[in-house]
């Protein structure tokens, strides 16, 4: 599995990192779950404790990011970035697997 943390992203978790001070056993944790027509909904937080044995770990740009190995199919060439501009400022996860999702009545074909 693999995913990507721009150096945008990177830097900005730094911040947190170090804003709130964690400590270096600290690590990203990405999640997700179904969200129905709208496609997958993601989380990000922190941890400080992940399972070799169940949890894939990706080291970039000096951030420790973890994801279930569970969804591996899910996340395979995700990449996660921070955005700052007119639209909005946070984390933004772009997912090949899932482009052009949603139903009718919510906007999306």
């Amino acid at each position: 599995m693999s995913i990507t943390i721009t150096e945008s992203a990177a830097d900005q978790i730094r911040q947190i990192l170090d804003s709130e001070q964690y400590g270096e056993e600290t690590v990203v944790r990405m999640g997700i779950v179904g969200g129905g027509c709208s496609g997958l909904q993601y989380s990000l937080g922190f941890d400080n404790e992940h399972d070799p044995d169940r949890d894939a770990v990706y080291d970039q740009h000096g951030i420790r990011l973890v994801a279930s190995k569970k969804f591996d199919l899910h996340l395979e060439g995700a990449t996660v970035d921070f955005v700052d501009g007119p639209a909005g400022r946070g984390f933004k996860i772009e997912n090949p697997n899932y482009q052009n999702v949603g139903c009718p009545g919510c906007g999306h074909h």
